[in-house]
């Protein structure tokens, strides 16, 4: 891990520089704003973002070497401790990239990598995390640093001629087995509890959507808990379940998720499946939007992506646009689909406007049918 959990919860003292190249791919402008929001969570203050146009990444620096010059005097002049491409960057271009910038270059991975190891609160949480930064770390032993290239030599290390290379790839390869034992165990006992609801027929909603779109916000008011709400990205990691009662409404279960971003990385996905099940089981999506967003279309389908990819499309969605409270005019209301059906609810989580008709709607969903006991422990169940 690049900083220390200290660091993340003062703010870093590193300067950074961006880096965000245009590729004539779609939603550029929106890319690179959510670049700097995620750099900026972390608290590290920002030199300068640049930015160029390729028609494809260049197969040594990834840019141009007139970029890389350009690069270099901002962190000689400077004094840059990082350099931060909002790219995915091969080892080799990251080795090179470092030994001629003479500092510190991460890509938008082990960016997103390091927020989600200042984020995460639980054990599960943390097993996650240190199995995604090794399964990445995995693929980048060829820093370039010159230890990794010498063969184990000298009085009593002759033997075998296992290089140190070689050394590290096994060992973290045996902690990656390690991980996924200990995440297996916790998956069991997650499937337990979700066998028990089930078998008790209450419902689980999950909570998904864009990442801070104010869905832990929502939770709250909801089930009057006291989840951490932070106006920044992955304030919210570890998935939280809770019971919520409502009248004219039979027993269920609101679950809070990670939210989602552009391009989550491969090894978060993965490492996360265990977690991100609560969502794939749910009964109802509330899909949280930010209506005051002028790109909330493309955060939708962003969101909707992620779904697919852990085969959640086909779950049940209702529509939540959350913060009209910072749109000017917007009142709380409901819209129905051709069938007659609720699909979107207009509310401020904030101001709790709106939050009766969420009620309503989930009155519609999930009638009275019987009185239900609820899995003993449900309310604290994470």
């Amino acid at each position: 891990m690049l900083f220390s959990h200290s660091e993340g919860s003062k703010g870093y003292n590193y300067s950074a520089i961006l880096v965000h190249i245009d590729f004539h791919g779609p939603a550029y402008h929106e890319m690179q704003a959510e670049f700097i929001e995620l750099v900026s969570s972390t608290g590290m203050q920002i030199v300068t973002i640049l930015s160029g146009k390729r028609q494809s990444p260049h197969p040594k620096y990834f840019i141009g070497r007139g970029k890389v010059d350009e690069i270099r005097a901002w962190v000689d002049a400077e004094q840059a401790d990082l350099v931060i491409f909002n790219h995915d960057l091969s080892p080799a271009q990251e080795r090179n990239l470092e030994q001629f910038l003479q500092c510190r270059v991460l890509d938008r991975t082990e960016l997103i990598l390091d927020i989600f190891s200042q984020r995460a609160r639980s054990h599960e949480g943390k097993l996650q995390v240190e199995l995604a930064q090794l399964q990445h770390l995995s693929t980048r032993l060829v820093r370039g640093w010159s230890h990794l290239e010498r063969q184990k030599g000298g009085i009593g290390l002759r033997g075998p001629g296992e290089t140190q290379l070689e050394t590290d790839r096994r060992l973290i390869g045996n902690r990656i087995r390690q991980l996924r034992k200990r995440l297996e165990r916790v998956r069991k006992q997650r499937d337990q509890g979700r066998r028990s609801r089930h078998k008790a027929q209450v419902p689980t909603v999950s909570l998904v959507g864009y990442t801070n779109v104010g869905k832990s916000t929502l939770f709250n008011r909801l089930t009057a808990s006291r989840v951490l709400v932070d106006d920044r990205l992955f304030a919210t990691l570890d998935p939280t379940l809770r019971r919520l009662r409502l009248a004219m409404v039979q027993p269920l279960i609101l679950a809070d998720t990670v939210g989602f971003i552009r391009h989550l990385p491969h090894e978060l996905v993965e490492a996360f499946r265990s977690t991100l099940e609560e969502t794939r089981d749910a009964a109802l999506l509330l899909h949280v939007v930010d209506a005051s967003s002028e790109e909330r279309g493309s955060l939708i389908a962003q969101v909707n992506k992620v779904l697919q990819t852990i085969g959640a499309e086909e779950i049940p969605q209702l529509e939540v646009y959350n913060k009209i409270d910072q749109v000017e005019g917007c009142q709380p209301r409901l819209e129905r689909d051709a069938s007659g059906r609720v699909h979107r609810v207009w509310l401020s989580a904030t101001s709790g406007e709106g939050l009766e008709l969420l009620r309503q709607a989930l009155a519609e969903y999930f009638p009275v049918k019987r009185p239900v006991d609820l899995p003993q422990g449900i309310h604290a169940y994470q």
